[in-house]
Formats: structure tokens, sequence, C-alpha cells
């Protein structure tokens, strides 16, 4: 449902980096590796929102491309339900959502869209990273790009 998900500014190259090595601590050494970065940074949550939405919308979304069925109308809900619910979740409880919304990305990112290319979760994030920041620097080099 396209129409749930409002306009949004694009991520900046800086909150593409603050986003991804946040997700790669939490991956790489667990919870005490992340321990205190969101009570020092509320923000951070909704960067990790908007990486969830970039990562999850794609998967779940129904496709242009392809006729639908009742099971890609199911994981567009699906996809619709669990963006939703970390929404509130940010807004409720920016200090707490952030591990939760990165536990969430890296699952969906291991049992979802695992990357043959990269079989190590890690792998799979920074080449998620590299990708991300190759748009963020995009939107924001262009004259008139948001700011």
């Amino acid at each position: 449902m396209p129409y749930l998900i409002a306009p949004r500014t694009p991520l900046t190259p800086e909150q593409v980096e603050r986003g991804f090595d946040y997700l790669l601590a939490l991956q790489m050494g667990g919870g005490a590796s992340v321990a205190g970065r969101a009570e020092a940074d509320p923000a951070l949550a909704f960067v990790l929102l908007r990486l969830a939405e970039d990562t999850v919308w794609p998967v779940t979304a129904v496709s242009g491309e392809e006729d639908p069925c009742a099971d890609s109308f199911a994981l567009d809900e699906v996809g619709c339900a669990l963006l939703s619910a970390l929404r509130d979740w940010a807004r409720a409880s920016p200090t707490t959502a952030a591990l939760g919304i990165a536990r969430t990305i890296i699952r969906f990112t291991v049992n979802v869209i695992p990357d043959p290319d990269h079989p190590d979760t890690a792998d799979t994030l920074e080449a998620m990273r590299d990708e991300h920041l190759v748009l963020a620097h995009a939107m924001h080099s262009t004259p008139g790009a948001h700011q």
C-alpha cells in the first residue's frame, strides 16, 4: 500500500553511516557493543526506522512488474503491519526502539533477503550500507537537494 508511505526527506550520508555503524556493531558484537548509544542519540531510532522502511518495503510491497495474487497482497500487508509497529515504537520510545528496530532489520536481512554473494550477514549489511551511501550522496550532492 504505497499510499501509506509518506514522502520522506532522503537520509544524509552521515545518517546512513550512523545507522549502519549501529547495525554492524550489534550484528558483530551483540547488545553490549551498542549499549548506551540510543540513549546518547535519540534520533538514532528514526534513522534506523528509515533504514527498516528502505529494507522491508521493497521486498514486501506489491510489485507493479508481476501479476498480483493473494500471497502478494498478504505479504504487502505483513510489511505494512511490521513498519507501522516499528513507527509506533519509535514515536513512543525512541531510546528503547533503536535496539529493537536494529534487531528487526538484522533478522529480516538474515531470514528474508539473504545475499548469496555475501553469506555472512555483516557482509550483506556492509553491501546494503554501500548502496544506501551511493543514493544518499547522489541525493545530497545535486542542486536543490534536501539539507
